[in-house]
């Protein structure tokens, strides 16, 4: 029988959020259904709703989600009614090239639920990432509900299923930080944060944070950032490089994905030092790089998908440091709001004025 519940849906490309009634399966075979608690509001979020990911209207938005299984569908054996999970959007499916290939962390065929949600009228949704958590109710693939501690309040823990960890993974995981190591990072939106906190965790000797804000660079300080650049009046190439003894540093990270700033990421890193773009870019976006300097330099520009993680190993282990007091998302979440305030939402991401919004149900 459907569970009709309450759901914030992007109905048309651009046109402004609706709370409205959807209705939710039954979990089938290999899925489960989930209580959401909690739901930080992503720029993907946004990206969705203005069309940038593509055209499936109407979308079910919402992904960066904590909750408990309220049921389970048959097959599913590893989870129960009951359990608290935070969702994760790549659920690996143990069966493409990239997994058995040992690298199932770049799964190419991840696990989503068969079924769709819809609205009354039969009109099936498209959920964001295969989530869709800004409702009461989702449906999702067993393998996208991980099974953290309960003791991690649902505000902060569910922003472990994509910013924190998009930002964390890149520097731990795709820029494999390591202990003495020199750690730019251009952008201290959420994702640039969760990159510092996790360059520091690894035991980075400096990490440089760069961002175009002097509020965001105070706030860089608290997730463990030993030194600020404000590039809208300095030149952040060479202030990275006079941070580093002219050098520049070992590794950079882009979390945010322009053409600019990703040239002054190529340009900041030492000599085979790594470049991370974790920063989403614009479809239409372009860059031109010196072919000599990209031979001369060596190193590696690299890409990271989801921090490069494995929800089920790396989100036990951040929400481990978070109740340890060693990863501070408490610090992520600037408010709480309801399902029916994500569109002022979104004016307040899109001004700065928020790390995240979280959506509490």
């Amino acid at each position: 029988m459907p569970h009709e519940v309450h759901a914030v849906v992007a109905a048309k490309h651009g046109a402004p959020v609706e709370l409205r009634t959807i209705l939710v399966p039954d979990p089938g075979p290999g899925e489960v259904l989930v209580a959401v608690q909690a739901c930080g509001v992503c720029h993907t979020d946004l990206h969705y709703r203005d069309g940038a990911i593509n055209d499936e209207f109407p979308f079910l938005l919402g992904h960066e989600a904590a909750g408990v299984i309220e049921a389970v569908g048959p097959g599913v054996t590893a989870l129960a009614p009951g359990d608290y999970v935070v969702l994760a959007w790549r659920a690996p499916c143990g069966t493409c090239r990239s997994c058995r290939r040992g690298r199932p962390w770049y799964c190419f065929d991840s696990a989503n639920a068969t079924q769709r949600m819809t609205l009354p009228e039969g009109t099936p949704l498209t959920p964001a990432l295969g989530i869709g958590a800004f409702a009461e109710k989702t449906l999702v693939a067993a393998g996208q509900a991980v099974k953290v501690d309960p003791h991690a309040r649902p505000e902060a823990a569910g922003l472990i299923g994509c910013g924190v960890m998009a930002g964390y993974g890149a520097a731990v995981h795709t820029g494999a930080v390591g202990s003495g190591d020199t750690v730019a990072v251009i952008g201290c939106g959420g994702v640039g944060n969760a990159a510092i906190a996790g360059a520091s965790i690894a035991g980075a000797r400096r990490v440089i944070a760069v961002d175009i804000d002097d509020r965001k660079l105070d706030g860089a300080t608290r997730f463990g950032a030993t030194h600020t650049v404000n590039s809208r009046g300095t030149d952040p190439v060479e202030a990275v490089r006079g941070l580093t003894g002219g050098h520049g540093a070992d590794v950079v990270i882009d979390a945010v994905g322009r053409p600019e700033t990703y040239r002054q990421g190529f340009s900041m890193r030492d000599l085979a030092g790594t470049l991370v773009q974790v920063g989403v870019p614009d479809p239409d976006m372009r860059i031109e790089l010196p072919l000599i300097e990209l031979f001369s330099r060596g190193g590696a520009l690299k890409s990271s998908w989801y921090g490069d993680c494995l929800p089920s190993r790396d989100f036990p282990v951040l929400i481990d440091r978070y109740l340890s007091g060693r990863l501070d998302l408490d610090g992520f979440v600037t408010e709480t709001i309801a399902l029916d305030e994500v569109e002022s939402a979104f004016d307040k991401m899109r001004d700065g004025r928020v790390l995240r919004s979280v959506v509490v149900i």
